[in-house]
Parts: C-alpha cells; sequence; structure tokens
C-alpha cells in the first residue's frame, strides 16, 4: 500500500458558538466562493460546544484574529492511504477500520498524536508537522511513502527526512479510556457534485448558521446526554465535497442532489470524551478504532477541537456499545 503526505500545511482552529457572527463572512467565502480563495483543503464541523474548523494555510488567512478563535499552535500534515490506486477500494470495512492496524495503532505506540477527519471520499489522518519523521521511521516498513509537492509525488525515506529519528523505544503508556456517549440521532454520510453548491446554498447556509440560536442551545443542553446531538461537519477538499449531517438535517435538503453509498445506510456516533480532550493525548483514536477493526465494522472517524467522533453502522451500534462497556468496566472496589 502508498502512503501519501498530502501538499497541504493545515491549522486546526475552533470559533465559539456566540462568535460566529464575526466569521460568517470568511466562512461563505470558503464554502461557496472557490475561485475568490486559494484555500484547497477546508473542513467546518459543528458540536454542541463549537465549530471546529481545519484549513490551509491560505484558508487562514481569511480568519482574522479574535477573542472568539481559538487556533491549536501546530501546523498539521494530512496523511492518505492509497491502495491499488484507489483511497475507497475496499468492498469490505471502510473509513477509519481499513487503517487502524497499520497506521493508527503503529503511531499511538510511538506516542505521535494523530487528528482524524473521515470524508464520503477518503479518510485523512493529521500528524504535526514536527512528528513527520517519527511517522516515517516507524511506517516506512508497511507503505511506500510519498510526498506530493506542486503536484508531483516523490517517494520519502527516513533519510530524506531532516532529523529523522528512529522508532520510539519507551514502552507505550496505556491511554486514559474515555467515557463515551450515544446520541439517538441517526447519521448520514453523503457527497454533493461541487457545481451544484449554489443549489443548495441557501438550505447550507441556513442550517450552519441559524439553525439554533444561543437561547436555544441554553435550554436543550440538559437534554442533550439523553437524547440527540448537534453535529454537522461539511468538507471541501481538492474540489470534493462531503457531507455528514442526522436525519432531521438531511430532510431540509432537495434528495435529488444529494448522494449516498448504493446501500444508503444510516449511522449512528459514537462521542468520545467527558472533558475536552486536547491534542496532546495518544492513543485516542486507536482505542476506539482497534476493537471495531477486530470485528471488521465500518467506521467514519471524525475529530474536533473539543471531543472525537466515531460513526458506524446503525446494525452494528448494538454489538459496539457492549464492546466499549466492556472495554470501560473497572475491577470492583471495596
Amino acid at each position: 500500500m502508498d502512503l501519501h503526505i498530502l501538499d497541504h500545511r493545515l491549522r486546526v482552529t475552533s470559533i465559539s458558538k456566540n462568535g460566529l457572527v464575526n466569521f460568517t463572512h470568511p466562512l461563505i467565502k470558503l464554502i461557496f466562493l472557490r475561485n475568490r480563495t486559494r484555500c484547497k483543503f477546508f473542513s467546518l464541523t459543528e458540536t454542541p460546544e463549537n465549530y471546529t474548523v481545519v484549513l490551509d494555510e491560505e484558508g487562514f488567512k481569511e480568519l482574522q484574529p479574535s477573542e472568539h478563535l481559538k487556533v491549536e499552535g501546530s501546523i498539521w500534515l494530512p496523511l492518505n492511504v492509497v491502495s491499488n490506486g484507489n483511497a475507497s477500494s475496499s468492498s469490505q470495512a471502510v473509513g477509519v477500520t481499513k487503517i487502524a492496524k497499520s497506521v493508527i495503532a503503529p503511531l499511538a505506540q510511538q506516542h505521535v498524536s494523530v487528528f482524524m477527519l473521515s470524508t464520503y471520499q477518503t479518510d485523512f489522518i493529521l500528524v504535526r508537522e514536527k512528528d513527520l519523521s517519527v511517522v516515517v521511521s516507524t511506517l516506512e516498513e508497511e507503505f511506500n511513502i510519498y510526498r506530493e509537492l506542486g503536484g508531483e509525488s516523490e517517494p520519502v525515506h527516513c533519510q530524506d527526512v531532516s532529523g529523522c529519528l528512529q522508532k520510539n523505544g519507551k514502552e507505550a503508556i496505556l491511554p486514559t479510556v474515555h467515557p463515551v456517549l450515544i446520541p439517538q440521532n441517526h447519521f448520514c454520510v453523503m457527497s454533493l457534485d461541487p457545481d451544484t453548491l449554489p443549489s443548495i446554498a441557501t438550505t447550507l447556509i441556513d442550517v450552519l448558521f441559524y439553525s439554533s440560536s444561543p437561547k436555544e442551545d441554553t435550554l436543550s443542553s440538559a437534554n442533550q446526554d439523553l437524547d440527540c446531538i448537534k453535529f454537522f461537519s461539511f468538507s471541501l477538499i481538492d474540489g470534493y465535497i462531503s457531507l455528514v449531517m442526522d436525519t432531521e438535517a438531511q430532510r431540509q435538503f432537495p434528495a435529488d442532489l444529494l448522494f449516498t453509498s448504493s446501500s444508503g445506510e444510516l449511522w449512528r456516533m459514537v462521542r468520545i470524551g467527558g472533558q475536552p480532550l486536547g491534542f496532546d493525548e495518544c492513543g485516542i483514536v486507536a482505542q476506539i478504532s482497534q476493537p471495531l477493526a477486530d470485528s471488521d465494522i465500518s467506521a467514519y472517524y471524525i475529530s474536533t477541537f473539543s471531543f472525537d467522533h466515531a460513526l458506524v453502522p446503525e446494525e452494528d451500534i448494538v454489538s459496539v456499545t457492549d464492546m466499549l462497556q466492556h472495554q470501560r468496566k473497572e475491577p470492583a472496589t471495596s
């Protein structure tokens, strides 16, 4: 298999809910006016806490400094696994499951923190630029590694990476086992022809920016854990659009424009973290993706600024719930 280090240098940011009004203009520009910006990698995910925006350096220039904008300090590089020349070649389990054992688990063992972004088309594994040497030395036995620069793919070996480190010899630290929440929403993972984006512009703006007022958010937060969760993700990456939304939001869009896999399956969410996870802890993605991979259960995985989210097929949610509850059982204390 091939592992590509894509030609994007990314920033991971968060916009507060009550500060969104300060960013509607640049966000609308990044989503709808592709010809007015050089941004090639853009992802916006709404959760109950905030909006996570992952974007390249050209897109980042559009966001003005603000007390409502938090920026993770690192530059992140997206990795993409390509099998047989096709990033989505497997007809078996899809999403993060395919790369759990070959990429995510080995990086966790080397104390490399990853930020996952699954889309309709493929899965991006974001790693800090400063960790690239460890990433290459860890994965080069398993993969042919290429770095994309200016439209060309160049092979990369450990000796080619500045300051390349050998594999971390330290004993792996057992990660914290975080609590999980399984909301009641049913989700769809979909795509859209970029040429038809103007046709859904008003609906998309309404869902992203006007779907609920801060007052409604406050009223509903008490019931959030027991009921449904606010989650909507839009990605526009290298010309491909990916959307993740629950069935209630989906009903607002024209059915003939959004397309999904032939099975049209629905997904349930596993939300990881009882409190904000932070960016330095390693092994969070592996903790969830490894047991799913062992059971050959498909999963999309979307990290956000505060929490992580795995989407699994609706028919597998009971077995996934049992699996995660078993993982979290602690020995009884006297």
